[in-house]
């Protein structure tokens, strides 16, 4: 509820951090936003609700791309950034994983009603619990004046020159009214940035979504019409009234959905933070603790690369499941064309005995080369004193460099062997494990049995790795 008394305090809201200690060059007392934008007047609506209903600390700020990026430059609350569009999805997840805390979606046009269309129509259909702040500036601002969604009619962009028409380029799309026609979302409102009666009006309905979300009613809305004097090549005054004579006729101001009335609390269960009912439920087998893992393995930066359909993301997975059960730290990421099979694929794992800074290297010291392009391009990456496995089975040209270990094991032609040629990636693994034991084997029996349900297809995976080990100790 409304706090019953309001002190008047001097200065920034304690939401909105007193010194933005984390933007860029010396400047550390202003925004980066450019004069007369309004997103600095909404950050400080924001912060002002957040502060007075005592949710600073509870609250979780998505900023997706768009001139509103760095907003965690600012907000003095959790922040999470989000990929162009995808802050709805974001937040669906941070609502998931804690119920307890406001989530903020805070977009702009070109974002939210372009490349993030399905994102934010699905999270409202869902009626997540969540308030979306959609700024809506009539142009792409951050990339430079582009024409957006919410553009108008006749109005000149960088890319409608002659101005937007409804024959090439369709009508301004109205989100708010698209929005409010989802049975699930609890309140849409429009309001504006303009004058002092419609900040207040936006103060107001800031207000209400974040006391909404307080109270867990589900899905808010609200579009606040900013103006982009920059982009518009306006100066602040002009922007202003251009918004008046131009987007308010079009994008009605005014609440346009209000059943938080009627709406009940939406108490979703609180997810379960145990390890044992989490490795229960994913029918996991729970590894070594850390405090028992007393190797020094130091830490092993691992590509795996050939083509696709070869195995190598998959046996990357495998490694990095085998040493998360081990007790050791562990990262996987994949890399691959549109292609997938019978395209170019590889992955980056790491293994280590410490926390791990990042998952992406440019200096692997271990690479294992299914095929010749993955040699061609990461030979010349690997450290010196790393180690090289080669697929001799396909590979023809040998190892230039002379300052790394090279190991060419016939990958293919050892799977052939045992009758299935795509086991060629456990026959790798066999390999490395051989030549550097930075686990037992039997991790990786745990995670094939784990992944592969059919049993002649696990004996002979098993078979596979054995193969290879074997190979890398006759070496």
């Amino acid at each position: 509820m409304e706090p019953s008394t309001i002190t008047v305090k001097k200065g920034k809201p304690e939401a909105i951090y007193d010194t933005f200690e984390r933007k860029a060059g010396k400047d550390k007392l202003t925004t980066h936003y450019c004069p007369g934008c309004g997103h600095g007047r909404v950050h400080k609506l924001v912060a002002e609700a957040l502060s007075d209903f005592g949710l600073t600390d509870k609250t979780i700020f998505i900023s997706p791309v768009g001139c509103s990026v760095f907003a965690y430059y600012y907000m003095n609350t959790g922040n999470v950034q989000a990929p162009h569009g995808r802050a709805p999805a974001v937040g669906t997840g941070l609502c998931r994983v804690r119920p307890d805390s406001v989530v903020i979606s805070y977009q702009g046009d070109g974002d939210l009603a372009a490349i993030g269309t399905a994102e934010i129509i699905h999270a409202a259909n869902r009626g997540e619990n969540m308030m979306v702040i959609f700024v809506n500036n009539a142009i792409y601002g951050m990339t430079g004046g582009q024409m957006a969604p919410t553009t108008m009619v006749g109005q000149k962009t960088q890319t409608t020159p002659r101005g937007r028409t409804v024959m090439n380029e369709g009508h301004p799309i109205r989100m708010a009214e698209l929005i409010s026609g989802l049975e699930a979302p609890v309140y849409v409102e429009r309001c504006a940035v303009t004058d002092t009666k419609n900040i207040m009006k936006t103060r107001k309905a800031i207000r209400k979504a974040v006391q909404l979300q307080a109270e867990k009613k589900g899905f808010s809305f609200i579009e606040i019409l900013s103006a982009c004097p920059t982009g518009w090549k306006m100066t602040p005054k002009d922007s202003i009234k251009w918004i008046q004579d131009n987007l308010e006729p079009y994008f009605k101001l005014g609440t346009i959905k209000d059943v938080s009335a009627e709406r009940e609390p939406m108490i979703k269960p609180v997810p379960t933070n145990d390890a044992e009912a989490i490795y229960s439920a994913l029918g996991l087998q729970k590894g070594k603790t850390k405090a028992s893992t007393d190797r020094a393995i130091g830490e092993k930066r691992i590509k795996i690369a050939g083509f696709g359909g070869q195995g190598a993301l998959t046996a990357g997975v495998m490694l990095a499941n085998a040493g998360m059960n081990d007790g050791l730290h562990v990262s996987w990421i994949p890399s691959y064309g549109p292609e997938m099979r019978g395209g170019t694929a590889n992955c980056s794992v790491v293994i280590s005995d410490r926390r791990i800074g990042s998952p992406v290297f440019e200096s692997p010291n271990v690479l294992i080369a299914m095929n010749g392009p993955s040699l061609d391009a990461f030979e010349a990456d690997v450290t010196a004193g790393g180690t090289i496995i080669v697929n001799s089975s396909i590979v023809e040209r040998k190892v230039k460099r002379s300052d790394v270990k090279v190991i060419c094991a016939p990958l293919t032609d050892l799977a052939a062997d045992l009758g299935i040629k795509a086991a060629a990636n456990s026959v790798a693994i066999g390999v490395y494990l051989g030549h550097e034991k930075v686990f037992e084997r039997e991790r990786i029996y745990d995670v094939l049995k784990t992944s592969l349900k059919k049993k002649e297809a696990l004996a002979l995976n098993i078979q596979a790795v054995d193969a290879g080990y074997a190979f890398a100790q006759g070496k």
